[in-house]
């Protein structure tokens, strides 16, 4: 049951680096960006059901690791506050960005998106390289990285959401180059997931409390896959829409 629960924790955040990665990429490229409201409307209809995937992570950590989930924050407590106030300012730079109009409205809320972005970005590369223990220098540089990875991704994005448009020159437009880029995405997570492993089994919770939750999340998860599977084929390539 203990490797059942930690297969469901990595694929919950490999699958956040990897859906979630390209909006947090999106919006570090965003101040670079000449189509600014383009690129935000591309993100706009996956930005929510990307994020149920950091809550599904946050559950799973209470309830089938809660060692493990005391130690992220209590020993990582900074980085991980830095981490949901960078959630909560890029989501309201989202939000509020058209909701006047004027040059100075936008600018401010498009910075409060990048800035959010990359504080999202450096905080999930702390978090990282704390678990595994590494000096907070090195949690730096490895911030630096993922922030450079979504980049990349949320670049690959674009080129692929607004097929003949001029927002990211040079990225595929395929989606076998969406695919790569979501692969680079999530390579951040594999190794310290790895190297772990041994350490989180040993701090799942009991078998019983396991059983219990299997019985009560396990039928949830087809619910989630599907409304993941309905968003994408609902906004495919093409149209986009303007929700922020």
């Amino acid at each position: 049951m203990e490797i059942l629960w930690f297969g469901i924790l990595a694929v919950l955040l490999a699958g956040y680096f990897a859906l979630e990665g390209f909006d947090i990429g999106v919006g570090l490229l965003l101040p670079f960006t000449g189509e600014r409201d383009r690129a935000v409307g591309a993100i706009a209809p996956f930005v929510l059901a990307n994020e149920v995937w950091l809550v599904a992570l946050a559950g799973v950590l209470f309830g089938a690791f809660p060692v493990l989930e005391g130690e992220v924050l209590s020993g990582l407590y900074p980085v991980v506050v830095g981490l949901l106030v960078s959630w909560v300012v890029r989501d309201a730079g989202l939000w509020f960005r058209r909701r006047l109009d004027g040059s100075g409205w936008r600018s401010f809320w498009t910075g409060a998106v990048a800035a959010g972005s990359l504080g999202l970005a450096l905080s999930w590369g702390g978090v990282i390289a704390g678990i595994t223990g590494a000096p907070a220098l090195l949690g730096v540089a490895y911030g630096v990285v993922v922030a450079l990875v979504f980049a990349f991704h949320g670049w690959t994005f674009l080129a692929w959401r607004l097929p003949g448009e001029a927002v990211a020159q040079g990225a595929s437009r395929t989606g076998r180059g969406l695919a790569l880029s979501a692969a680079v995405a999530v390579a951040p997570v594999v190794a310290p997931l790895a190297v772990l492993a041994s350490d989180v089994l040993g701090e799942a919770a009991p078998s019983a409390t396991l059983s219990v939750l299997s019985l009560m999340v396990l039928p949830v998860v087809p619910l989630m896959v599907g409304a993941q599977i309905w968003v994408w084929r609902v906004f495919r390539r093409g149209a986009v829409p303007t929700f922020f």
